[in-house]
This record gives C-alpha cells, structure tokens and sequence, in this order.
C-alpha cells in the first residue's frame, strides 16, 4: 500500500534546534511544511535548506491558534506534527511508516522523552510513560483547536494506536533548559489561560487556587512520583503548583480589575488627584 507523509511544523526564532528536528524526518517523509511566525533568526533559511515549504503567520504568543493553518498546508495521506525542539528516533520513524503503510490505525498516540534542565524526566508527569501525544494521523481524522495544551482531537470513531514507551520508540523533546527559560514561558502560558477562562466564564476564588495548587501537587510529586527526578523533580513540580495558582490570579484581576491597562489608567488618575492638590507651587520660602 503506497502512502505519503507530510511533517507539519510551526515555530519561532528556533535556529538552534530546528536542525536536529529536520534531520531527523527530511529523509523518509514526503514534504515538509514549515509555518513561521516571523522569526528573527535563520529559522526560515534552515527549513528551506532541508527542503521545506515556508510560510508565514502573525505572531500569537504561542503555537497553538497557527496549528489549523498548518494543516491546511499539508497535502500527504499521513500527517505528523512536530516541534522544532523535538526530534524522530530512527525506531520510530520505522515504526510510523509501517503503520502508515500497513493502515492499521487511523490516529497514533506517541509517548515523548522529556529533557528539563538538562536530563530526562522519568515521572513529575512528564515522563515517557505519563506524556503521550496524538501527533500521526490520517487526514481529517483530528481537529486541531486553538487552545493552549490542547490544540488536537481525534475524531469519533478512529481506530487510535498508542506506542508502547520503550527506548527509540518516545519521541524525544528538548525542553526547558533551565529555570528562567521556564519562568519566563509560566508567565506567558498563564496569562493566556486565564484570559480563555475569562472568556468561559469562569470566575477565580482562593479555595480554588489552594484546591488547584494542591492537586498539581498531588498529580507531579506524589501520583507522578516526581521524587523519582530528584531535586528537577521537587523543583518543577513545586513551579507548577505555582503555574495553577498564577492563572487564577490573573484571572482575578482581569475580572475584577480589567488587567494591567486598566489598572495603569486608575494610577494615572490616582496620580493626578494627588497632583491637583498642590495647585500653586508650595512656598519655599524666602
């Protein structure tokens, strides 16, 4: 059975990792597209040297609104989507194609290998075994949403695959490389999430934060055995119990404040208030 597979990839700024990823797919796929959202560096020159089609989106934030657009690019049979931060064991690519050849499946599930400040993971959720992602399908068998974290879902009624994690067969993911890289993606991801959970309706209290906190720490440390990575372990999963509390601070304040130009308007007028006292100049005196 002759079948056809597209790499589907959306990215920003990532000269530095985006050759391991097309290295590790250009040879066996059939085309490669590559999305980009205006990117600063050599990330478009790179992709075009491993054959890629480029094009262009406005920036978002984050990757997820642009992934629709992506697949819309792809014309294969198959479709695989992968980060450029991420790359194709040769274990698995076999295995994908097989599948692909064979039609065995309609959507695969395949576990990820994460590295986070500097080593694989084995628990904190994000273990091999804990992280598994529908990213190899057939065409018009998933929908791809805008929501951060969870931008794909396979149809009703697809026959779903889902990899064993065994060595070779996880894709592997390069991740955080240290803790300001994660810092710095915490701040934006919970803002985004909180300006969604605004637009749900939803609303932000304390028990909530403290429910939800305590239950990202239940699900890293304890259930995800986030012991098991040591100080990386202990760390993160503590980083994600602030994750949770921080997008229901946000969305406090976006629902009881309006966020931070409303706020920078109160001040300025708090300030003028102030101001408007002095009227003439103070007396300093002769």
């Amino acid at each position: 059975m002759t079948t056809s597979i597209s790499v589907v990839m959306n990215t920003l700024n990532e000269e530095s990792n985006i050759p391991y990823a097309l290295r590790s797919v250009h040879t066996w796929v059939d085309e490669i597209i590559v999305v980009d959202m205006h990117s600063d560096d050599r990330t478009r020159e790179i992709a075009e040297e491993y054959g890629a089609r480029v094009y262009l989106h406005d920036r978002m934030g984050y990757a997820d609104p642009a992934r629709e657009f992506a697949l819309a690019k792809a014309t294969s049979d198959w479709i695989l989507i992968l980060d450029a931060d991420e790359l194709i064991p040769r274990r698995l690519a076999g295995r994908l194609l097989d599948i692909a050849t064979a039609g065995e499946a309609d959507v695969v599930s395949i576990a990820r290998l994460n590295y986070l400040l500097g080593k694989p993971f084995v628990g904190t959720g994000w273990g091999p075994t804990q992280d598994h992602h529908e990213r190899y399908f057939k065409r018009g068998w998933v929908e791809a949403r805008s929501n951060i974290h969870s931008f794909l879902q396979a149809r009703e009624g697809a026959r779903i695959v889902r990899l064993p994690a065994e060595e070779g067969l996880a894709m592997v993911h390069f991740s955080y490389l240290d803790t300001s890289h994660f810092l710095e993606r915490l701040n934006r991801y919970t803002s985004i999430e909180a300006q969604e959970a605004l637009e749900r309706g939803e609303r932000s209290t304390i028990p909530r934060a403290v429910r939800r906190g305590a239950r990202e720490w239940w699900q890293r440390y304890v259930a995800g055995r986030g012991y098991r990575d040591g100080w990386r372990g202990f760390y993160l999963s503590a980083f994600m119990v602030l994750y949770r509390i921080a997008v229901q601070v946000k969305l406090k304040e976006l629902a009881d404040l309006g966020g931070r130009a409303t706020i920078q308007a109160g001040y300025h007028r708090e300030a003028e208030r102030i101001l408007a006292e002095y009227g003439e100049p103070p007396d300093r005196g002769e």
